[in-house]
């Protein structure tokens, strides 16, 4: 009887569409983190498929097209007609999640039509063909005549002031009225009651091995048992990895419930895991306050590298994965021929390669992985490591690290694309030149893993504006030197110049930088980090393999003659060879006095080979596939280090 009566205690409806804009709440108070748009349906439970919604950007950059679309074909509204678009802040849960702070605030507009997605790519100019319902809206903005007219519109609503708690609501008329947000309820009244449970884990980070308890407390007690389950996987975090109940019952006239969960303490280093409690099977009026609820699971198996971190740097175990011959093409040159055939190398067409903005992170993960453990990254700067997982993904950026440009995007002129958004992985790239200025934004040799609260602080001030936090130890100075000099012989129209130049394509203080070069050399973080971002990029930064390199194009040696220096190591290396290389199951050395210790590191530094050869002698491999190094050990104990591709 319950539900009946509630059928019939809907308000009279007198708008004719068959799907209509209900409520949309584009600004909210602080980061914009509960924004939401609801629909609705005259009939209950309707499908919504065949229709779309779409976002429009009023803005002069935005020219009243389209910024987001959302395809709701396989939806359809609940027992009230209503379907709610928001982010997994919003509260109750959404039907349909949408990223934190997506929605824009106006003067804007968003439109249901009946059509398909594809007839609204990113760009799209407002239009009224196959236009189902529209509302174009500010935030105390002034009207944009143009995009109501491109929708058919005559009045523009306003939500209110900046960070407003009101929502646009549309009332029983069909008029607009502003009041609290109501997700999930009829604006004005009547329908069925949802029931909503919350999720309330006793811990938001747990340690491997470790327990939690995971709180479901109901708005309102069930007049029966309630079954339902829940889920705790995702991404590499399974069923393998924990114990404990997952199918739950709120008893009759309880409020409450929950769950502990005993996390395995595995051998495996998997790096750290986000499990992510979602329910499974609630059914309306029961519904979900909140949803994808996450709890980090923090690994005990993370491993260590054979080098320190730059703040207590080590040197000498970590070699150059360079080519032989990788810079021959330099002897014999000075001042500006040098650095062009510097620039030959480094920027080689169909050789180099561009990555997206979004592969950068990845990137940033190996290349600046901590050496003190594999789940964490180290943060140029603030000279501390952050887990990997706290990657800034909102406008938050508390507790998060993201990618810092220490050549500024404003000052290089860098820009985004559209393919920057998505991470397609190591083997698919742009073709780049020393004329592809764009690639700058996305060149892993000068960008940096920071703390996002730090990176901010930063802006796009020049070094010796800038010196980093106080109380710093200076641990990244020469590292940040050396990259920033990098763009300026990778990349036409880029320099380091002395000052505080206001001019796009200059960065300063070039005095600043090579006292930090000279002062803080390479070290085996920064030699790691090289050969990771050249198995990426197919380039290398030379002023970390060659640093007197530094001196010769800007310091106390420019006009004189580059030669690369010659060490009893490389002169050695005359005489001491093996094949193939690549190679795949074994090696041959020749040029071998005597037997001679064989060590073979991979390439973030891990012994994993110890043997002994005789010339001519094959040595089996049985690696995996990547990049190594050998380090031969003679009998005079000088050590001869070679670089080995196993294909």
């Amino acid at each position: 009887m319950r539900k009946l009566l509630a059928l019939i205690l809907f308000p009279t409806i007198i708008f004719g569409q068959d799907v209509l804009i209900n409520e949309l709440d584009a600004d909210t108070p602080g980061i914009d983190n509960q924004e939401f748009l609801e629909l609705r349906t005259i009939t209950p439970n309707s499908s919504l498929d065949g229709y779309i919604v779409v976002f429009f950007n009023g803005s002069n950059s935005g020219g009243d097209s389209s910024y987001f679309t959302i395809d709701l074909n396989g939806f359809q509204t609940d027992i009230n007609g209503l379907f709610l678009i928001g982010s997994t802040s919003v509260i109750p849960f959404p039907q349909f999640l949408i990223a934190e702070n997506t929605i824009q605030n106006g003067a804007d507009a968003v439109a249901i039509y009946q059509a398909p997605i594809s007839d609204f790519p990113e760009g799209t100019l407002a239009t009224t063909t196959n236009l189902v319902d529209a509302l174009v809206y500010d935030t105390s903005d002034a009207d944009d005549t143009e995009l109501l007219a491109l929708l058919g519109e005559t009045t523009q609503i306003n939500e209110g002031s900046s960070n407003n708690t009101n929502s646009i609501q549309r009332a029983d008329d069909g008029s607009y009225f502003t009041d609290t947000p109501t997700p999930r309820q009829l604006n004005q009244g009547g329908g069925i009651t949802l029931n909503g449970i919350t999720i309330t884990p006793s811990l938001t980070q747990v340690d491997e091995g470790a327990s939690f308890t995971i709180n479901f407390v109901i708005d309102e007690a069930p007049d029966q048992d309630l079954t339902y389950s829940i889920t705790l996987d995702n991404n590499t975090f399974d069923a393998n990895d924990f114990t404990g109940a997952t199918t739950l019952t709120i008893a009759q006239g309880e409020t409450e419930t929950s769950t502990t969960i005993f996390l395995v303490d595995d051998a495996l280093d998997e790096g750290d895991e986000v499990l992510r409690i979602k329910f499974e099977n609630l059914n309306e009026p029961i519904i979900a306050n909140n949803n994808f609820i996450d709890v980090r699971i923090v690994d005990n198996d993370f491993t260590t590298a054979n080098f320190g971190t730059p703040l207590s740097p080590t040197y000498g175990n970590v070699f150059s994965t360079q080519p032989a011959g990788y810079y021959d093409s330099l002897d014999g040159l000075a001042d500006i021929a040098l650095a062009a055939a510097i620039q030959a190398i480094i920027a080689e067409e169909g050789v180099v390669r561009a990555q997206t903005y979004a592969d950068v992170i990845d990137i940033l993960k190996e290349a600046d992985q901590n050496p003190l453990n594999s789940n964490q990254v180290w943060l140029v700067y603030t000279e501390t490591a952050k887990a990997k997982l706290d990657f800034q993904t909102t406008s938050d950026n508390t507790g998060t690290w993201n990618r810092e440009h220490t050549y500024p995007r404003s000052r290089g002129g860098f820009f985004s694309i559209e393919e920057d958004d998505f991470n397609d992985g190591i083997n698919v790239f742009w073709n780049t030149t020393a004329d592809s200025l764009r690639h700058g934004n996305s060149d892993a040799h000068a960008l940096r893993a920071a703390d996002a609260g730090e990176n901010s602080s930063r802006g796009n001030q020049h070094y010796g504006q800038y010196n980093g936090p106080n109380g710093n130890a200076g641990s990244f100075k020469g590292d940040v030197a050396r990259a920033v000099l990098y763009m300026e012989l990778r990349y036409n129209d880029l320099s380091v110049v002395n000052g505080f130049p206001d001019i796009t394509g200059q960065l300063g203080d070039l005095a600043t930088l090579l006292d930090w070069h000279r002062n803080d050399p390479p070290d085996d973080y920064e030699i790691n980090r090289n050969n990771i971002v050249y198995q990426w990029q197919f380039n290398r930064n030379p002023l970390i393999d060659q640093p007197d390199l530094v001196e010769y194009i800007w310091g106390d040696n420019i006009g004189d003659t580059w030669n690369q220096p010659l060490s009893v190591n490389q002169n050695m290396l005359s005489s001491v060879r093996f094949y193939p290389n690549p190679a795949a199951e074994q090696l041959i050395f020749t040029g071998l006095s005597a037997k001679t210790q064989v060590l073979i590191y991979s390439i973030d530094g891990k012994l994993v080979r110890n043997d002994y050869v005789e010339n001519q002698t094959p040595l089996q491999l049985n690696l995996e596939k990547g990049v190594y190094f050998i380090q031969l050990n003679t009998d005079e104990n000088r050590p001869v280090n070679l670089p080995l591709i196993i294909k």
